[in-house]
C-alpha cells in the first residue's frame, strides 16, 4: 500500500476557518481558535496555554517576498481531533520570525496546526510549504470570502 499523501484540505473544518478578521495579536487569534476548537471537542484545555507558550519559545512567523505568514502549532497531546485552522486578517498580526525571533513579521495569513500524529506534522508542514511558496494560491486565500472557497483552493 502506498502512503497516502497528507493534504491540507483533509484537515479543514468550517468552524476553524476565519476570514477577513481583525485580530490585533497572536494571543487574540489563539483565544478565538481555542474557543471554537474546545467547543467542537477537537482540543483539550491545555491547548491554549501550550500553543501560546510554544509560540513564545519557538516562533512560527515567516517573512515571504510580499507578505507575512505564520504556522503556529503545539504538542500532540492537546489535540483530540486533528485540524488545520485557516485565518486571514485584514491587517498583519505581529508574529516573531522563525528564523530571527528578534524580528517581527506581519502575518496576514495564519495556519494553526492541530496535529497529533508526529509523522503527520512534518508532512503537513511540507504540504503547507508548497502552498506558502505559491504566491497566487496565497492571493486566493487572502481574498477568499467563504470556507468553501478555502477548501477548493487548498484541494
Amino acid at each position: 500500500m502506498a502512503e497516502k499523501t497528507v493534504k491540507v484540505s483533509d484537515f479543514l473544518n468550517d468552524k476553524l476557518i476565519f476570514l477577513n478578521q481583525t485580530f490585533k495579536s497572536a494571543d487574540e487569534l489563539f483565544d478565538k481558535v481555542a474557543e471554537f476548537a474546545e467547543r467542537s471537542q477537537m482540543v483539550n484545555e491545555s491547548f491554549l496555554p501550550k500553543i501560546k507558550e510554544r509560540e513564545a519559545t519557538f516562533p512560527t512567523g515567516l517573512e515571504l517576498e510580499d507578505r507575512g505568514v505564520a504556522i503556529p502549532h503545539t504538542d500532540a497531546d492537546t489535540i483530540k481531533q486533528e485540524f488545520v485552522a485557516v485565518i486571514t486578517n485584514k491587517d498583519g498580526i505581529p508574529f516573531k520570525r522563525m528564523d530571527d525571533p528578534n524580528q517581527l513579521v506581519s502575518a496576514k495569513i495564519v495556519f494553526v496546526l492541530g496535529l497529533n500524529q508526529p509523522h503527520a506534522q512534518l508532512e503537513m508542514l511540507q504540504a503547507l510549504m508548497s502552498v506558502i511558496q505559491d504566491r497566487s494560491v496565497l492571493d486566493q486565500i487572502q481574498s477568499a470570502t467563504s470556507a468553501n472557497e478555502i477548501k477548493e483552493i487548498l484541494k
